[in-house]
């Protein structure tokens, strides 16, 4: 009898709590054999069988039986390490156990592995830390008690993206940042105003399809205005800046229409645009036709950046024609929204610097089965051609990244050179770009002379601020989500903190500069989702952000 292959694969990243390998010092008591369950069938498999097979590629007679599914794809998966820099290994357990998914892994654990209890398996899990300085299958294996270990293979696939490495790393960090960061009521916020409430402005939408006939693309936008010149309770429409949304892989434009709404309300003209290399329609066809290779071509990370400055070049001369939008459109000082893949061009736009060669470096020597479908993403990059990408445009003064695509993207130094404010969103939970690597590290490599700052949704997760009236995409909403009510906040706040983010631009700076605080992000916390907001990691999870980023 022959295992599936997406079983096994269920098996190997389950048991692991992640997919890597490493070897750890045998010890008295230590597990010798693996007996996989698979319905009806029974197999014992030596650990060290395995151990070999993961460095030489070969099978011994005992697993020749093994063969059909342990192809190179699995030993590479086998080689995977996940490493927790090991100052704070014991505490990284402790933290994750607490977590909703945390106490989730380990009750799935405890069906995988029949006879386990929840101490034991943390003890096992503490263990492989303290003699291997990180977690893998086979070191976790080596160190479970006892001669055997039993495996429920069928139990093993129900783990899934959940428990990717990086996701779990993500889960303990934030556990860690809702303790230290509780904020000091030391902020005094203005009485008579609230940047999340709605303005006083009548909102008008108007629908544009711009042809940008160089490059073959057609760009659909809409854009979000007052409905008549004004004065709002502070500032008029000429002397605010203009924002750009960019959505996300396999989104649309309406993806963050009621942060548009909302801003718009306070007389901040915004264009909703949308990216025909990767939206919602550009997938879906690449999808139906099975073309998995297009769903998202190398040259979209170079084109997205370019789609905002070609819309900036076109509403710049419709600002000086008559018409609905005339002097509304301030294209000379612009704040850019980008979620998802929109962060990754956000931060492209304001300076942030590919590195074709870290990424290839990653993609080529790191990239196995249970890395979130973010590091697979950021991978189409790597056909792009060698070239000195220099996508940022001066126009753009500041950017609003939301749970971004950055993983490798930019290297170890690439968003250094940016010198712009930048607002960056992460969400503990996000299964597709986990925060800690795709949020935390990037936002250390941020200039601390620069004003920046990272809102974390404890509990968040990637499709959280989502519009509730959106339509999301099959094809990408892919792991569990949470959305709708239960969210509320997290979409209040970043109405109130964009607001006040982009109001830095101008000479009400300082009006709007209180509600960019600890205090007033933390108290649109919820029992369910708490917000935390700061201009600087402190230094232990600093060091732990940077360690991930290696």
């Amino acid at each position: 009898m022959q295992f599936p292959i997406d079983k096994i694969k269920g098996f190997l990243c389950g048991l692991g709590v992640v997919c890597s390998w490493t070897v750890a010092t045998p010890i008295s008591q230590a597990a010798e054999k693996v007996i996989i369950q698979l319905g009806p069938f029974q197999q014992t498999v030596e650990i060290s069988d395995l151990e070999n097979f993961a460095k030489t590629g070969k099978l011994p007679q005992e697993l020749r039986a093994f063969s059909s599914f342990l192809t190179p794809e699995v030993r590479g998966l086998l080689n995977q390490k996940f490493q927790v820099n090991p100052a704070i290994g014991d505490k990284f357990i402790d933290e994750l156990v607490k977590t909703p998914q945390g106490k989730q892994l380990i009750s799935s654990l405890g069906g995988i592995i029949p006879g386990s209890t929840s101490q034991s398996l943390k003890d096992t899990l503490n263990l492989t830390l303290r003699r291997a300085n990180g977690l893998s299958v086979l070191g976790f294996l080596r160190s479970y008690p006892g001669e055997n270990i039993t495996v429920d293979a069928t139990k093993a696939v129900s783990l899934s993206l959940d428990f990717n490495p990086a996701n779990l790393q993500s889960q303990a960090f934030g556990a860690l940042l809702e303790q230290e960061l509780v904020a000091k009521n030391d902020v005094v916020l203005p009485k008579n105003l609230n940047p999340a409430l709605p303005g006083n402005q009548t909102v008008q939408e108007v629908s544009l399809v711009l042809r940008d006939s160089r490059r073959n693309r057609t760009i659909p936008v809409d854009v979000y205005s007052s409905s008549a010149p004004g004065q709002t309770a502070i500032q008029t429409p000429a002397q605010q800046p203009m924002v750009v949304i960019s959505h996300g892989f396999g989104a649309n434009r309406q993806f963050l229409r009621y942060l548009a709404l909302h801003l718009a309300s306070h007389g901040i003209t915004v264009a909703a645009m949308e990216h025909p290399g990767s939206n919602a329609l550009a997938v879906n066809r690449a999808a139906n036709n099975s073309d998995l290779a297009r769903l998202l071509p190398a040259n979209e990370f170079i084109a997205r950046p370019q789609d905002v400055s070609f819309l900036l070049d076109e509403l710049a001369k419709l600002n000086s024609q008559s018409g609905q939008l005339q002097g509304k459109l301030n294209t000379d000082n612009v704040t850019i929204i980008g979620h998802s893949l929109g962060g990754y061009t956000a931060l492209a736009l304001v300076g942030g610097k590919l590195d074709l060669g870290a990424l290839r470096k990653f993609c080529n020597n790191s990239l196995g089965i249970a890395e979130a479908p973010g590091d697979w993403l950021q991978c189409a990059a790597t056909g792009l051609k060698e070239g000195n990408f220099d996508l940022r445009d001066k126009r753009i003064k500041n950017a609003i990244a939301l749970n971004p695509l950055v993983g490798n993207l930019f290297g170890k130094n690439g968003l250094s050179r940016i010198n712009t404010p930048v607002l960056m969103l992460a969400g503990t939970e996000d299964a597709l770009t986990p925060a800690l690597k795709h949020q935390f590290a990037p936002f250390t490599q941020l200039k601390e002379s620069n004003s920046k700052y990272l809102l974390t949704a404890i509990g968040g997760t990637h499709l959280s601020i989502g519009d509730p009236m959106y339509r999301h995409n099959a094809a990408t909403n892919i792991a569990r989500e949470k959305r709708g009510t239960e969210t509320k906040s997290l979409r209040e706040i970043l109405c109130g903190l964009s607001l006040a983010f982009i109001q830095q631009q101008t000479d009400t700076a300082k009006i709007y500069q209180p509600f960019l605080s600890s205090s007033y992000a933390q108290s649109f916390s919820t029992p369910q989702l708490p917000l935390r907001l700061v201009t600087e990691l402190p230094g232990n999870l600093k060091k732990w952000a940077e360690y991930a980023a290696r």
